[in-house]
């Protein structure tokens, strides 16, 4: 990640449980009660801790331990309101549960734009990749009355082109026909020891789907769907916009191998 970057990763101990409050959650196999957006979750404490942090899958709230903020909870507590947290500040509800969703979709982008600069092969659009990194990265630091303005769509509309591009770059570089699965429903797919290197996954539908020793290098995964995808002995090397949320949502094992960048889940086994 660039120094310039603003953290890209959760630090919870410097935000106000943002994800806790400002979104909702509906009952189902992810999470285990209804919750509105701007209510906080039952389970959290009054220093902005989870009260079972150590136990959420196993209550039922396997959905918490696959959410990632890419680092917009502590960028909107301690930058865009200056450490006021909404209980002592209540006048800061509001705006700040308004804004968080937004600050998290600029740290997802600058994620993505990062990852793309990293790639080599990408380089023929590095230099527009700068241009919307630093322009995004400067919306992290804008006040809450111009973000909750922002048109995120637009600016997402403009990187997912750059994005495609470096995809197509990165991937032309595969031997041989690519699998196009873009979008794709590939719900509960027996794919177990598929060959697809270079593929493009981007939102596929893989929930559940067995992906055991398949050869997913180089494949562009942003978007795709592995809820409960069973990773075990699969080949994730070079993936491309590959998120660690992905990875904590599926299933693997000591033989899935994944990007060095990226944190083996400890729920694997």
């Amino acid at each position: 990640m660039s120094h310039s970057l603003p953290l890209l990763q959760a630090d919870c101990a410097n935000c106000f449980a943002l994800c806790c409050v400002a979104l909702p959650f509906a009952k189902s196999t992810d999470f285990a009660v209804n919750k509105p957006a701007g209510t906080p979750c039952k389970n959290l404490r009054e220093d902005f801790r989870c009260g079972i942090h150590t136990r959420l899958r196993d209550q039922g709230f396997p959905g918490c331990t696959v959410f990632d903020c890419f680092g917009a909870g502590q960028q909107v507590s301690q930058v865009t309101f200056g450490g006021r947290d909404w209980r002592t500040h209540p006048e800061t509800r509001g705006e700040m549960f308004d804004v968080f969703p937004v600050m998290r979709q600029l740290h997802e982008l600058l994620f993505y734009v990062d990852q793309a600069l990293a790639l080599p092969d990408a380089a023929p659009v590095h230099p527009e990749l700068r241009r919307v990194l630093a322009e995004t990265e400067q919306w992290t630091r804008a006040d809450a009355a111009a973000l909750a303005d922002l048109d995120v769509a637009a600016l997402r509309g403009r990187i997912n082109t750059l994005l495609l591009k470096t995809s197509e770059l990165v991937r032309a570089k595969v031997p041989g026909r690519k699998k196009n699965h873009r979008g794709a429903d590939l719900m509960g797919a027996r794919l177990s020891g598929a060959n697809l290197r270079g593929a493009n996954l981007r939102g596929a539908y893989l929930i559940a789907a067995d992906l055991s020793r398949a050869d997913l290098r180089t494949a562009d995964l942003i978007g795709a769907d592995l809820r409960d995808a069973n990773l075990r002995g699969a080949d994730l090397r070079g993936a491309v916009f590959l998120t660690q949320p992905q990875l904590n949502a599926a299933h693997g094992d000591p033989k899935t191998h994944i990007p060095p960048t990226l944190t083996r889940p400890t729920h694997w086994t």
